[in-house]
């Protein structure tokens, strides 16, 4: 089992949360929000390992803090084990209110589990370089 690359300091994406993706509530959905950890997780992956990968797990995901049209959500992501075809990356995700710039919430956080794969979609070894 190779180790992990070390974390980056920068998230692994940033996004300005938008009109469109709001609830009855007027927060952001937070089916939205996973689909950015999926995306989060798979960046920092390809960052450990070049591979094609398949999300086979992400774990429970508690909303601790709303998230707002205008907020510049980051996902901040890293690899804690990199096994023989699976890696796990831990995602923790945080919002910079769109009318408090100084403000940054803790939102949620999730450890996605993805299985790198060949072209027919078979697990294959993950080869670290």
């Amino acid at each position: 089992m190779p180790d992990p690359k070390p974390p980056r300091s920068e998230p692994a994406i940033r996004v300005v949360m938008m009109p469109r993706d709001t609830n009855g509530q007027g927060s952001i959905f937070g089916g939205v929000l996973l689909s950015y950890i999926d995306q989060a997780a798979f960046v920092e992956a390809r960052r450990q390992a070049c591979h094609e990968y398949v999300t086979v797990e992400i774990n429970e995901v508690v909303f601790k803090e709303p998230v707002h049209v205008g907020d510049v959500v980051s996902f901040h992501a890293h690899a804690t084990r990199i096994g023989r075809t699976s890696i796990r990356i831990h995602v923790d995700v945080d919002a910079q209110r769109g009318d408090q710039p100084d403000r940054v919430v803790a939102v949620t956080r999730a450890d996605v589990v993805l299985v790198a794969v060949d072209s027919a979609g078979r697990p294959t070894p993950i080869q670290v370089h």
